[in-house]
């Protein structure tokens, strides 16, 4: 079994390689998967980005992402579930003509869906509140080198401000100041595409 996936991976990663780059007019799909630093903590992110290339080192896309973090807020052990985000996206290659590497800097602006946040204490207190969606942005860059990329982004999300939120002490319930969740994280993800065509003549 073990064999046989790694035949498999093996044929997918020659074929992926072996690919050439972007064409204009060209589709492609990205896959990419990282780490994302949020304040305080830390912990996965992933995307699945389709194009269309514009120009020959130019590309518009939909990048559909989220980001999974453990982190402390207001003092406190946190646990976040998925944050998922929808971006239009820009990018321009400074390819210089090569077909196998290409430096990149791109931008997007979109939707930000922020789960709800569970935080506990040192006297095994829990509780949770939930945290509504925000329109943000981020900016990125990096290199691709063949079908493989290699990238660097900032997600800009606003903060968001807890309202009438209590934890559970015991079997009774206690009030929390209201304190302010930084929700921006830095990611640094690994990725290749599919599709595209080929860079420019």
């Amino acid at each position: 079994m073990k064999q046989k996936l790694l035949l498999v991976i093996l044929i997918t990663v020659v074929g992926v390689y072996s690919s050439q780059a972007q064409e204009k007019g060209k589709f492609r799909v990205g896959l990419d998967l990282g780490y994302a630093a949020a304040s305080g903590g830390g912990g996965i992110l992933f995307d699945i980005e389709p194009k269309y290339n514009i120009a020959d080192n130019m590309n518009v896309g939909l990048r559909i992402a989220g980001a999974a973090t453990v982190r402390e807020v207001n003092n406190q052990q946190a646990k976040v579930a998925t944050m998922s985000s929808y971006l239009g996206t820009y990018d321009y290659y400074f390819n210089n003509g090569s077909s196998t590497f290409a430096p990149f800097v791109g931008a997007g602006m979109g939707y930000y869906g922020l789960a709800s946040l569970e935080l506990d204490t040192d006297n095994n207190g829990s509780g949770s509140f939930d945290v509504s969606g925000k329109f943000g942005g981020m900016i990125r860059g990096g290199v691709e080198v063949g079908k493989f990329r290699l990238g660097l982004e900032y997600n800009i999300i606003p903060k968001t401000k807890s309202e009438g939120f209590s934890l559970s002490e015991g079997g009774s319930s206690i009030e929390v100041d209201s304190f302010e969740v930084k929700n921006s994280y830095f990611g640094i993800s690994l990725g290749f595409y599919l599709g595209g065509g080929k860079w420019g003549k």
